[in-house]
């Protein structure tokens, strides 16, 4: 039936991995998701299960691993925070081509540049639009609780696997260190190699005498195969659209104006909205739990209920407002109000925001 605790959210994620049954984690350490690795090496879950737990000598040796283990249909996982995330573009890029399934978790830090260790949501575009080169997306997970760090390693898994493509758990150094209940899944048993090998026919598990050869792969100099394969990757990306989309609506029945945020800003929003309703006011909040897939038509149902405007809460500058405005296609008000440099914005400020940008006060 689980197990209660009180952990930290990256000490959760990392439970939550060794519960599922991850086969390997490659990382390195980085503040503020140093707790990730440092946990996994405490609890020795070689031990506990036989799950691999690995210092890489850097980031970029991390991921590649991550692609190798990966393509032999292992579950394996990797996490690092925003600067060792860019380090890690050119393996995930990699990994969207060959259609390597894998989880990473980006423990979000303020930069550009080595920025600050405080929270921060600017890696939205990097996680969101594609951090590497060419045409691919990965399901970004966006988790707002502790709780949800760890229930999302699994969700994450799955997803990843049904897909065949990289899942990120986009979390930030808030919701990474602070600490909350949590309820644990049951232990699982990792899959063993005979598992793998019926389950996956596509893993790299070995081949035997008469059996054809399975190559993995992102590169084909030939143009018209490799179109095809860009193609077969978008159909993927719209079967994922259609069927992966989560959110969550609060006091949005009848709503005028909605707060549209994610993580710990969706924490501080869902104050501003109860704020807000003591003054009268009609006020909503619109989280989106799938920051790709993004719940656009979401967005679109609230118009058509008669939603006046929107603000998009984030500590940024404004990244995923550009999905807010695109969603709502001109038809209502949408606007950004952000902190950044590590300063978390309070509910008041953000109902003011509100108040002042939307609403006309």
């Amino acid at each position: 039936m689980g197990e209660l605790k009180l952990m930290k959210g990256n000490e959760a994620l990392a439970e939550a991995a060794i519960r599922y049954g991850c086969d390997a984690y490659f990382g390195y350490p980085i503040t503020p998701q140093s707790e990730v690795i440092e946990y996994l090496s405490e609890q020795n879950p070689y031990e506990r299960t036989g799950m691999v737990v690995l210092q890489a000598e850097s980031e970029l040796a991390a991921i590649n691993m991550v692609y190798a283990a990966g393509a032999a249909g292992k579950r394996v996982m990797t996490s690092s925070s925003s600067p060792g995330v860019s380090l890690k573009q050119e393996g995930l890029t990699y990994i969207a081509g060959a259609e390597i399934p894998c989880l990473y978790a980006d423990v979000v830090r303020g930069g550009p540049g080595l920025g600050t260790i405080q929270p921060s949501q600017a890696d939205y575009f990097q996680a969101c639009k594609g951090g590497g080169h060419g045409d691919y997306k990965n399901i970004v997970l966006a988790p707002a609780s502790v709780q949800e760090m760890a229930d999302f390693v699994a969700l994450g898994f799955d997803l990843a696997f049904k897909y065949r493509m990289a899942c990120c758990i986009l979390s930030d150094g808030a919701i990474g260190q602070m600490m909350e209940k949590v309820v644990l899944a049951d232990q699982r048993p990792r899959m063993t190699d005979e598992e793998i090998k019926e389950k996956y026919p596509w893993a790299t598990t070995g081949r035997k005498r008469g059996t054809p050869h399975r190559i993995i792969t992102s590169l084909d100099l030939d143009s018209n195969r490799m179109e095809a394969h860009n193609r077969h990757l978008q159909e993927k990306y719209r079967q994922v659209e259609a069927n992966e989309v989560r959110f969550e609506e609060i006091n949005c029945e009848d709503a005028e104006y909605v707060f549209v945020a994610y993580g710990s800003s969706a924490r501080i929003a869902q104050k501003s909205v109860q704020l807000g309703r003591e003054e009268g006011l009609k006020v909503g909040l619109l989280r989106p739990i799938t920051l790709y897939p993004y719940p656009t038509k979401a967005i679109q149902a609230l118009i058509d209920n008669g939603v006046k405007g929107f603000l998009s809460v984030e500590l940024s500058c404004g990244q995923m407002i550009e999905d807010v405005r695109l969603a709502v296609n001109g038809r209502v008000k949408a606007e950004h109000f952000g902190r950044v440099g590590g300063i978390i914005h309070t509910p008041e400020e953000v109902l003011e925001a509100m108040k002042k940008q939307i609403i006309g006060e």
